[in-house]
């Protein structure tokens, strides 16, 4: 039976790529967008070119109190388009970036950041378990700076460190349902995120690409395939597990 992935934050950057190397393994694709409807529209066409099933929901990670909304939504989906009721993954990736120095971080921008990376994800997933099926695969999108410090990061940082052990407790949680949990930290990667921090300055790039071992920054294509490898069969023995892809950045 083909299997059904539901990826937030898939209309551009690391998500997009998530989606496209998963329709490419077989699997019929949900992603979410905030506010790009025309680029989770063309994402879309790009999966149904491929002869795969793919649909775009609009989600607000941040706003808590939308889930059981959201949720009814996908549930009348998955009946409508793809004639099921469960999803197999669920890839929590859907956030932003924001570099501000600790003197300068407001109680407006740390809930913000917080409410996007951890809380949303803690109680996104809390509402979708009951919705993924036996056997299935969580991944936790976090960030290299949970292990080297960049300054300007330290809400970011500190919150994806939280899912990092929250993916760690979900994964005892549920496995006894055969369902795994796992954490993919990307380091840098030359995308839009963060106003496109890595793409848009050379200096930057160049540093970064200068203290990797792969001797360059990542691209979108870096991180997909590890996304579709941790959701096949051969990835079934790997759980509560922590996977930088970040190049051998400041080893």
């Amino acid at each position: 039976m083909t299997k059904i992935a539901l990826i937030t934050g898939g209309s551009r950057g690391l998500g997009k790529d998530m989606a496209l190397r998963l329709a490419q393994t077989g699997c019929n694709v949900i992603i979410t967008y905030q506010s790009q409807l025309e680029q989770a529209h063309d994402v879309v066409s790009q999966i149904c070119e491929t002869g795969q099933k793919a649909v775009a929901l609009k989600l607000d990670v941040g706003e808590i109190k939308s889930f059981d909304d959201f949720v009814s939504k996908l549930q009348a989906l998955l009946l409508q388009e793809l004639e099921t009721e469960k999803i197999d993954f669920l890839i929590n990736n859907a956030g932003i970036g924001a570099t501000i120095p600790i003197a300068q971080v407001t109680e407006e921008d740390f809930d913000r950041l917080v409410n996007i990376h951890f809380k949303g994800v803690f109680f996104l997933t809390q509402k979708l378990l009951p919705h993924v099926n036996d056997g299935g695969r969580i991944i936790n999108i976090s960030s290299g700076t949970t292990r080297f410090a960049n300054p300007g990061y330290s809400v970011y940082a500190s919150a994806k460190s939280a899912i990092e052990t929250f993916t760690r407790y979900l994964a005892k949680e549920v496995g006894v349902r055969g369902i795994t949990a796992n954490v993919v930290a990307p380091g840098a990667i030359e995308t839009d995120f963060n106003n496109a921090t890595v793409r848009s300055n050379p200096q930057i790039k160049n540093l970064i690409a200068s203290n990797t071992a792969l001797g360059r920054v990542g691209q979108a294509e870096d991180i997909g395939g590890i996304i579709a490898f941790l959701c096949s069969p051969d990835a079934k023995w790997i759980n509560g597990q922590r996977i930088e892809a970040s190049g051998g950045v400041f080893l």
